[in-house]
Formats: structure tokens, sequence, C-alpha cells
């Protein structure tokens, strides 16, 4: 059983006013906007559903999962809401960070400590991150742009840093 099976994670086709909701998203201002709003909003809406919904599966039918890193500073938890796209066995996560110019926190923290717990709805599951390079990560960004056209076009107006593209897998049995 791959990870996505394992969580119970899927994409659905958009719906035409999703598709809509992917349109805006692209848009500087859409981006820049979401960027602001969409985290606290999403957590606030999580916390009413008890994980059951977020808003961009119901605006854009893009499933939400909550990545647990481990702060490269801090040392303490933290958890982004994040898009994944199942990958291989495992799910895949592109730190466009909505084309903004930052890179975010979680990528670097990845970065710092392979190590990170990936939930989806009442499912909780340890991962090891693996950074993508080559040909993978050009299959996975690929990947991307198709579940959502928002990632090809961050990718373009990004410059002067390098987007992190990272591969969320069960930790080999040792």
């Amino acid at each position: 059983m791959d990870l996505a099976e394992q969580l119970g994670y899927e994409l659905s086709p958009p719906n035409r006013a999703q598709l809509a909701v992917h349109a805006v998203g692209t848009t500087r201002a859409g981006a820049w906007l979401l960027a602001r709003t969409l985290p606290t909003l999403d957590a606030v809406l999580q916390r009413m559903t008890r994980d059951r919904q977020t808003l961009p599966e119901l605006l854009a039918s893009l499933p939400v999962i909550n990545l647990t890193t481990t702060g490269r500073r801090s040392g303490l938890p933290r958890t982004a809401h994040l898009i994944a796209m199942p990958f291989g066995e495992g799910l895949v996560v592109v730190g466009t960070n909505f084309g903004q110019h930052d890179t975010p926190a979680w990528a670097l923290n990845l970065e710092s400590d392979h190590r990170a717990t990936v939930s989806y709805r009442a499912a909780s599951v340890e991962v090891v991150a693996r950074p993508l390079t080559g040909r993978e990560r050009a299959e996975a960004l690929a990947e991307a742009a198709r579940v959502y056209a928002g990632y090809g076009v961050y990718q373009r107006r990004i410059t002067g840093r390098r987007v992190r593209v990272f591969a969320l897998e069960r930790p080999n049995p040792t």
C-alpha cells in the first residue's frame, strides 16, 4: 500500500467553479492574497471540522495534508498545510510558497531534518523527505502543474531562489 492509500489521500478532478478558483490563485494578486490569508483561514476550518475539510479542498478540489517538521532554529514541531501529489509510493510537495520571493520555512526545515509527519484527516504517518533532482524533479513538477496550474506559473515567476521539491516516503525499516 502506498502512502496516499494509507492516508486515504486522493485527488479529484475540479469542477468548473473550482477551476475558476485555480485561475484566480495563479494571478499575482490572487497568490499574494492566498499566501497571506489561506493558512490562517484553513487552520480555523480544519479545527471547526475536526480535520475533515479544508478550504482548498472545498474551493479548488485540492486536498491538504498537514506536514509537521522540526523547526531548524527552534527545534519545535512546525506544521504547514500543503497540497501534495501522489508520486511513486509516496507523495511529493513543492516549495513554491504561492510564487512568493521567500523559500517556505517547511522546506528549509526538511533540508535540516528529513524526518517529518504527514497527517490527512484522521490518519498520520511518519515520513522521510527526499529532495528530488534531475528527471524525478522534472516529473514531479510536471505532475504538480497538471494538478494545479499555479505550480507552473509560480515556478516561472520565482527568480533568485531554487524551488525545493521533496518526495515524502515511509522510512525504510532497519
